[in-house]
């Protein structure tokens, strides 16, 4: 996907990648999946952000450079974002699920298990399973070149919204996306 998709309002984003497809390049393999739950942030406005009342690296690049990974860890495990806003804005959308369709024996290797519905099924499994960690932080997911893409996929049109999954405090506003019939999104609840 071209930068200039980034360039939005991080709702339409988060939106617009379900369906499109996030691939890691890991030595000799390939790992790619469907994205199918997104969650929209929008830094500085937005208490569930992690630029809310915050400085240092994270908030400057959520405010930062579109189109860039934005990693971080919490509970242990790294979760994977994408940097989107519009021009002057801040925001970003983590990358909650995918449906695996390349390096899935790659990816029961990394996660330990043989259940492919357990793979991806969360920010965190999905991190792991693409070998996805701080050395990808701000790695320009738009660049060919690149360790990690999102690169065009399906056209989704079951889609559901829900408000964002284990945040302490939350905006009014529905922002957590998800392919409706999807077996791989992380929870059914929201």
């Amino acid at each position: 996907m071209p930068k200039k998709f980034y360039a939005r309002d991080p709702a339409y984003v988060a939106r617009g990648l379900l369906g499109k497809v996030l691939c890691r390049v890991f030595e000799e393999s390939v790992l790619a999946g469907f994205i199918v739950e997104t969650e929209a942030y929008y830094g500085r406005s937005d208490p569930a952000s992690r630029a809310y009342r915050g400085s240092g690296d994270l908030a400057s690049t959520l405010c930062g450079d579109i189109g860039v990974a934005l990693v971080y860890g919490v509970h242990g495990r790294w979760l994977f974002n994408i940097v989107a806003h519009t021009p002057g804005g801040c925001g970003g959308i983590l990358i909650r699920a995918l449906e695996p369709i390349s390096g899935v024996e790659v990816m029961k290797r990394f996660r330990g298990t043989d259940d492919v519905l357990q793979l991806t099924n969360g920010p965190g499994k999905l991190s792991e399973a693409l070998a996805i960690d701080k050395r990808l932080h701000k790695v320009p997911v738009y660049s060919a070149s690149s360790e990690v893409t999102v690169r065009r996929g399906r056209e989704e049109r079951d889609i559901a919204r829900g408000f964002r999954v284990g945040v302490t405090e939350d905006l009014d506003v529905p922002l957590r996306f998800y392919v409706k019939s999807s077996k791989f999104i992380s929870t059914r609840r929201y």
